[in-house]
């Protein structure tokens, strides 16, 4: 069953101004002409919370990670929470019973706050501080995938048990992790259960992923007739690729799988390798097309050559789908420019946005896709030699502290 067989119709009234594959399931017009997602309109969540705002359709997120665990059995599904995260987000990934994969502490902190069990959780990425494996190490995550030797010294000294850990491997030159993989044998704190590779992101061709599983798995195979160790996990990351716009390709999860089955299968028998267990970290394929965010429309001018300006109350660098989602439209489409509130000189705008030419100040615009929050830096001046502080860091208590996930709000009832 695909995800357009799960999702409710559309409106009829709907088909001329949403492209289905670019919106949530759940997206409909309402007798009034308004877009609702959620059964909620969502001129009734921008009258209740402002713009911008970011809006997630729950029941998106979660027919989507149904989708992967239908289209890959026997595949770990485990999702990437640097697409989007927060203590809800979390909840609904413990929930649905797939992993989290996390790369920072702020995101370790968030996912424990939203109750997931540690051992569901690996840290990843490519650039870990001392602190933040510290931190997974603390906590007993299932697994922390180590880039050096120096990496593993740490996780090792940290670790209050046997922690599970995976080497980071590039495909094309696996053979450079001969001393990681040592150093890790020889450490009792330490226990090697897997490999790991990223190949990239927006990856279209899913035969891209069975040519590094291929050579992955020469990989486990080099290291079992080295070392004597057989490993159980080979995990391919993510980085499937999203359409944004009408034309984009995606990831087919059913060639996908027949790419890993096959791949898995021949490699497994050249090597006579046992075959692994696969683990698969989608992110943006789950979140980004379950979001939705809205902007109020601050004026309407037109310019040179006649083009037409929209300006909003936020910022808007892509040629997104948009609509207008508090009425319908009298009008038909043109091609206009979007600008944010601070755009200047040309930047910080979307060119080539259809919209209708009726559109006004005042009306409200929902540009399909979502974004997520992440602690913001801080502001520092410099003057004769020295350095002071004006906006401090955000923490991790910063951000949780403005998590609200225990609330709902009937936006009916909002003044």
């Amino acid at each position: 069953m695909t995800l357009l067989e799960l999702s409710p119709p559309l409106d009829p009234a709907a088909t001329s101004r949403l492209d289905r594959s670019a919106w949530p399931l759940t997206t409909r017009v309402d007798e009034l002409g308004r877009v609702c997602v959620g059964a909620v309109a969502l001129a009734d969540v921008a009258d209740a919370f402002g713009t911008p705002t970011y809006v997630l359709d729950e029941v998106d997120f979660r027919q989507r990670i149904h989708r992967y665990r239908a289209a890959l059995s026997g595949v770990d599904v485990v999702y990437a929470g640097k697409a989007l995260l927060t203590t809800e987000v979390a909840r609904w990934i413990a929930e649905e019973g797939v992993g989290l994969g996390v790369c920072s502490s702020g995101e370790l902190a968030v996912a424990l706050a939203g109750g997931l069990d540690p051992s569901r959780i690996i840290m990843g990425g490519g650039a870990k501080t001392p602190d933040e494996l510290r931190d997974a190490a603390t906590v007993g995550v299932g697994r922390i995938v180590l880039d050096s030797p120096i990496e593993a010294a740490l996780v090792a000294g940290w670790a209050r048990h046997r922690q599970q850990v995976l080497i980071r491997v590039t495909p094309e030159i696996h053979v450079t992790t001969d001393v990681s993989v040592k150093r890790v044998l020889d450490d009792p704190c330490l226990e090697l259960v897997g490999l790991y590779c990223d190949i990239g992101s927006q990856v279209t061709d899913a035969r891209q992923y069975g040519r590094a599983m291929c050579r992955m798995t020469s990989a486990m195979a080099e290291i079992r007739d080295t070392h004597g160790v057989v490993l159980a996990e080979l995990n391919i990351g993510g980085g499937h690729a999203v359409p944004y716009v009408r034309g984009d390709r995606a990831l087919d999860l059913g060639e996908l799988a027949d790419v890993i089955e096959h791949a898995l299968h021949t490699a497994c028998a050249v090597h006579r390798f046992p075959r692994p267990t696969v683990v698969v970290e989608p992110g943006r394929e789950i979140s980004a097309r379950a979001g939705v965010t809205l902007y109020r429309v601050l004026a309407v001018d037109s310019g040179p050559g006649g083009r037409t300006f929209v300006a909003v109350d936020g910022a808007m660098s892509a040629k997104y789908p948009a609509v207008l989602a508090n009425r319908d439209p009298v009008a038909p489409t043109e091609p206009v420019t979007v600008v944010g509130r601070h755009s200047d000189g040309g930047n910080d705008m979307a060119r080539d946005v259809d919209l209708p030419m009726d559109i006004r100040a005042g009306d409200l615009l929902a540009v399909a896709g979502n974004g997520c929050a992440v602690p913001r830096p801080p502001l520092v001046a410099v003057s004769g030699g020295q350095a002071r502080e004006l906006v401090r860091r955000e923490t991790v208590t910063d951000l949780l502290l403005r998590e609200t996930s225990s609330c709902k709000v009937d936006v009916a009832q909002v003044d």
